[in-house]
């Protein structure tokens, strides 16, 4: 099985410690729900332990995989899913470096007023877990 691919099955089944595995140790995890970036496996593992909490009936529904041109390859899991009973349709691009790890992990959500939720829903269990 691919690293892609692996990543993709630890999140189904929501295997924090496959996920784990799967992300680069200097892994970057955008959002335009995030005031700021995550760098780091440690730090991005965090927050998805967070969003594996927040997300409720998570499934991916489309999977496209890009052609490894000049940024590198890349792969973007469509996803549904639930946040406080509010749809989420979303869509995580993951880029991947030449060991084959996750290096980059963007997460777009739609439509705002879920986006919305999910920000704070996210933010809170984040503060939580930092006092």
């Amino acid at each position: 099985m691919t690293v892609s691919g692996a990543f993709r099955t630890a999140v189904e089944a929501e295997d924090l410690d496959a996920i784990t595995r799967a992300l680069d140790p200097d892994i970057e995890f955008l959002s335009p729900v995030m005031v700021k970036p995550y760098r780091g496996r440690d730090a991005v593992t965090a927050l998805l332990r967070v969003l594996l909490e927040v997300f409720e009936d998570f499934r991916y529904t489309d999977e496209l995989v890009g052609s490894g041109g000049e940024a590198g390859a890349a792969q973007a899991l469509v996803f549904r899913a639930a946040v406080l009973g509010k749809a989420v349709q979303g869509l995580d691009l993951l880029s991947f470096g030449e060991t084959g790890l996750v290096t980059g992990l963007t997460v777009m959500v739609r439509p705002l007023p879920a986006a919305m939720t999910l920000a704070r829903a996210v933010g809170r269990r984040m503060e939580e877990q930092t006092t």
